[in-house]
């Protein structure tokens, strides 16, 4: 993966957990962070003022609600989403194609009308807390985990989306098959010596990189760190010798 010179701008922070004060104490404490994910609690406790906020500090801005529903209200949180400035935002694959083209092109509308860039939508495909044998038994896929990956992402190519939302696992397969500028955002990332929390597919982000990722998500790692600059740096180290 050559699109970036600084790893810096390949790593997101995941602000799960926090309230908006915390938040922007903790942002306060990395200096030379450049991407911060914003998820459902942390947008439902702050609203979507808080990402003027987060954008005010030149921070750019992974929204991740996981839109998931018919195309008429996919396209219409979309639209809104937009309107935030986020440069990312989820999406389910799993909606469908026609919901899928309806999200990309209220995205793109609903920028302009707020005189922003386009931002990616990206189709989550498989969340990363599931393995191969809970996927099966409780949902009754008899399809494996992995070609329901790719068919996923190639229907989100298909309908124009941006990139996906993977585990690190799949990246490599997808990789293949979609080759950039489509963007391959991977979770369940542990640096070297971290445990796997509620992830059951999981890499670290050196290895990730290698494989293909375009950004890495990384959380808990950086954010319950005693020190999360230090934490955050050492990532950046870790890929290094990726680029």
């Amino acid at each position: 993966m050559q699109l970036y010179s600084d790893p810096a701008d390949q790593l997101i922070v995941a602000l799960d957990g926090m309230s908006p004060e915390e938040a922007l104490l903790f942002i306060s404490r990395i200096p030379d962070l450049r991407w911060v994910k914003v998820g459902l609690e942390l947008f439902l406790n702050a609203g979507p003022d808080f990402l003027i906020d987060l954008r005010k500090k030149g921070l750019k801005i992974f929204l991740d609600l996981k839109f998931h529903d018919i195309p008429v209200t996919m396209a219409a949180a979309c639209r809104e989403a937009a309107k935030t400035g986020a440069e990312l935002i989820t999406v389910h694959a799993c909606a469908g194609l026609n919901a899928l083209l309806a999200a990309q092109e209220s995205a793109i509308a609903g920028a302009e009308r707020g005189g922003l860039p386009a931002p990616t939508l990206l189709a989550v495909t498989v969340l990363t807390s599931w393995d191969a044998n809970s996927f099966a038994e409780e949902l009754s896929i008899t399809e494996c985990l992995e070609d329901r990956v790719v068919a996923l992402a190639d229907l989100a190519k298909k309908a124009g989306i941006g990139g996906c939302v993977c585990s690190p696992l799949e990246v490599s397969s997808l990789r293949r098959n979609h080759p950039e500028p489509f963007e391959l955002v991977t979770p369940g990332i542990r640096p070297l010596g971290c445990e796997s929390g509620d992830q059951s597919r999981v890499m670290s982000p050196a290895d990730a990189l290698k494989a293909g990722a375009s950004r890495l998500v990384i959380g808990r790692p950086i954010t319950r760190s005693i020190n999360p600059a230090n934490a955050f740096s050492r990532c950046c180290d870790e890929l290094v010798n990726t680029h």
